[in-house]
């Protein structure tokens, strides 16, 4: 999505400077230490500052609401579980709606709306640290006149609205600690009018009519970041499977979706297997449902909304294309299960998604990852732009640039031909196996892979994702580079570009999934892919 945020100069300065992969350790700075009593206003992610926040961490949230799509009306009680990581006379969470009531274990607290998205809580006394709480807020609002930087999240459609956008939408539609640092369970209740449906993430634990409203009532029982919490509100067909190994697979297409109704249901519906496949590459599947959900919304981008991935019908306007659903299912495990530390740690989300479009085309024997290499690496000359991106710390302004996606790809090939398949593919697994649930950065998995090959990669990872230039080409890029002109010079050609693989269009074609803008701007739109 991205709205866009400003970095104060000396900040923005220093993300200028290359930084080696060795040197990139930890996550966000941790809060300063005058920050004992009150908490943080944001967690102390660089790239966006007033991001998520301090003194406290989340374990469950509890989301009631009511939705009325004709007015966009949305009215809310959230109840959130947390434990206090220090003493707190006041802490604040992220909420762009306009807040009526909120309690502190059980008691009326002061509140106060501050900044962009803040909420400020002052309890009856202060919090001690390492104390569980409950924190109840209710809150209403319409969701589409919130703008943030002139931008919102909150998408409406013709029978309703969604939420669904990175790096955050939550502060749109219920209270958060807005920052994947601290994931947390989700119970999200939704009451509509009767004749229309909410969507959202995990498992539809049951639905109940009641004086022309229908309440559905979802969970999902994994941790998971605040922007990956999905909310889909309008009339859907809805089609529902079981997996073999008994998950439940509900996926949901808005009725007016048009020409490109068809292309989106031969792409969604084969969800099933396409994250069987995965299951062989990233190891088991990390949650509790499957799915994916195409509202009519005329933004082109998709995003990996926890078990139930969001796709825009304009995916789908050329055909099929069963390689966004790879890319976002590929997120379930990288991105969603393991997830960024830090937002400058994109590449841990973005470079293994489009990868696995690479994997996708080598099963599919429309190219190997390899030609899918030799193609995007020749597409780009030294002078290109492209190759002055850093994908392992690319700037917020750079975050869902092209080059996260594809040099961040192009690093996983190197790595694939420097430790060896074998390696290669039990590093693939063994990460979201070894990290499930939890939080990693560019370093976490540069030591990981070490650990499993034997090998030094410092190297190689800092000239694939950090140097501001183009990397040599590998040795058997070059033996293929002078095997194909030996080869053009006889046939009277000239040049040997490597010949476009046969999955090229289709996996290029999903590059609007970076597209998470406001009109085109150059607001982040995370789509991926």
């Amino acid at each position: 999505m991205h709205r866009r945020i400003i970095v104060p100069s000396a900040l923005a300065t220093g993300l200028l400077l290359a930084i080696p992969a060795a040197a990139v350790a930890g996550g966000p700075p941790a809060s300063p230490k005058d920050r004992s009593v009150t908490g943080a206003p944001g967690i102390g992610d660089p790239y966006y500052p007033a991001s998520g926040n301090g003194g406290y961490d989340v374990s469950h949230y509890d989301l009631r609401l009511k939705y009325q799509p004709k007015t966009d009306l949305l009215e809310g009680t959230a109840t959130i579980v947390a434990t206090t990581t220090q003493e707190l006379a006041r802490f604040n969470l992220d909420l762009g709606l306009k807040a009526s009531e909120v309690l502190v274990n059980g008691k009326k607290a002061k509140f106060a709306a501050t900044g962009a998205h803040e909420l400020e809580i002052t309890p009856v006394a202060p919090l001690a640290k390492n104390k569980a709480i409950s924190v109840v807020v209710k809150y209403a609002g319409k969701p589409s006149e919130l703008k943030i930087d002139g931008f919102s999240a909150w998408a409406r459609t013709p029978d309703g609205g969604i939420a669904a956008q990175e790096p955050d939408s939550a502060v749109w539609w219920f209270p958060s600690n807005d920052h994947p640092l601290d994931k947390a369970t989700y119970d999200i209740s939704v009451s509509v009018p009767d004749g229309t449906q909410a969507i959202s993430n995990g498992v539809l634990v049951s639905q109940s009519s009641k004086l022309g409203w229908t309440r559905y009532n979802w969970r999902s029982n994994k941790p998971q970041a605040s922007y990956l919490a999905t909310l889909a509100v309008g009339k859907f067909d809805i089609t529902t499977d079981t997996t073999a190994n008994g998950l439940p697979v509900l996926n949901a297409y808005s009725k007016d979706l048009g020409d490109n109704d068809g292309a989106a249901r031969a792409s969604i519906e084969r969800t099933t297997e396409v994250a069987e496949w995965l299951e062989s590459v990233f190891g088991k599947y990390p949650f509790n449902a499957l799915g994916g959900y195409v509202p009519n919304v005329p933004s082109g981008y998709a995003l990996e909304t926890q078990t139930r991935p969001f796709y825009s019908p304009r995916q789908f306007a050329n055909g099929a294309n069963v390689s966004v659903v790879v890319h976002e299912l590929a997120h379930q495990w990288y991105g969603d299960s393991v997830s960024v530390k830090g937002w400058k740690d994109i590449w841990v989300n973005e470079g293994f998604a489009r990868y696995s479009q690479w994997l996708w085309s080598e099963k599919e024997g429309e190219g190997t990852a390899q030609e899918l290499a030799d193609y995007v690496y020749a597409q780009h000359p030294a002078d290109d732009p492209f190759w002055t991106v850093k994908p392992g710390d690319p700037g917020p302004d750079k975050q869902f640039d092209i080059a996260v996606y594809d040099r961040g790809a192009l690093a996983l090939q190197a790595l694939r031909n420097t430790v060896g398949e074998k390696d290669f593919f039990a590093i693939l697994k063994g990460w979201p196996t070894e990290r499930a649930y939890g939080n990693a950065n560019v370093n976490d998995f540069v030591k990981y892979a070490e650990r499993i090959s034997g090998k030094p990669l410092a190297t190689l990872f800092d000239t694939w994702l950090y140097e501001p230039v183009r990397p040599a080409a590998p040795a058997a890029a070059k033996a293929r580079l002078a095997q194909g002109l030996a080869k053009g010079s006889a046939q009277g050609k000239k040049g040997a570009a490597p010949a476009q693989p046969k999955s090229w269009k289709k996996i290029a074609a999903t590059n609007s999934i970076h597209d998470h803008g406001a009109g085109g701007e150059a607001a982040h739109g995370h789509d991926h892919h």
